[in-house]
């Protein structure tokens, strides 16, 4: 992946800055689609996302209009020992990673260093100096295990920046149950340094709806 910049005659190059999402299989994956479009709605700034397999069952590709990358890439792109790696393109190509929604499978597999997909392999490969966003979304039965807490608490002592979960009604009929809390993102984004590459007040991003928590 090479950095798009913009020029003019009378203006130096500007590079794009890049954000890489990573969506799990939670039903809050549905707002992809919002998400990323209010994320281009940020001036200069280009983003590229990673899905998960379980992930896909909730939006449609044609509904993201950027560069989508799913595990078949990172097999197809590699033949031989000369040939790009595609998790370690994406970690380099991207300045800041945000994780929107990350579902308890995927939290326990990050927090125990499994990466067996694209994603928990860009994730395992990071580049801990640029930000990490992640979002949890999950049922609240999910969410008051003991082990989330812990989970949750070694992302943080990675140096991953937690957007918390919001109590909202679930698909599934469960009342105060955890969804993902975009509503404190821009919040995180400032507090990361993202907002002095490029956007402002217009440039929020949505709250994503939760539901039941699959494999991702």
């Amino acid at each position: 992946m090479e950095p798009r910049a913009t020029s003019s005659a009378a203006a130096p190059l500007r590079r794009q800055f890049h954000v890489l999402v990573g969506v799990t299989g939670s039903v809050a994956a549905l707002k992809l689609p919002l998400l990323v479009s209010k994320l281009l709605d940020i001036p200069d700034l280009e983003v590229a996302v990673v899905t998960t397999e379980r992930a896909k069952h909730f939006y449609s590709p044609r509904d993201v209009p950027v560069t989508l990358y799913s595990d078949a890439d990172e097999w197809e792109m590699w033949k031989r020992r000369s040939d790009p790696v595609l998790h370690i393109d994406l970690r380099r190509w991207a300045d800041l990673m945000l994780v929107a929604p990350l579902d308890a499978n995927t939290l326990g597999k990050v927090a125990s260093g499994i990466c067996d997909n694209l994603l928990t392999c860009v994730i395992r490969a990071w580049d801990r100096s640029k930000p990490l966003l992640f979002c949890p979304a999950m049922n609240t039965a999910m969410w008051e295990h003991p082990i989330t807490e812990q989970q949750v608490g070694q992302l943080k002592d990675f140096g991953y920046i937690e957007i918390p979960c919001v109590a909202k009604k679930l698909v599934c009929g469960d009342q105060d149950s955890k969804s993902l809390g975009l509503e404190d993102l821009q919040t995180s984004f400032g507090a990361s340094g993202f907002l002095e590459k490029g956007g402002g007040e217009s440039s929020k991003v949505p709250s994503v709806c939760v539901g039941k928590v699959d494999e991702g």
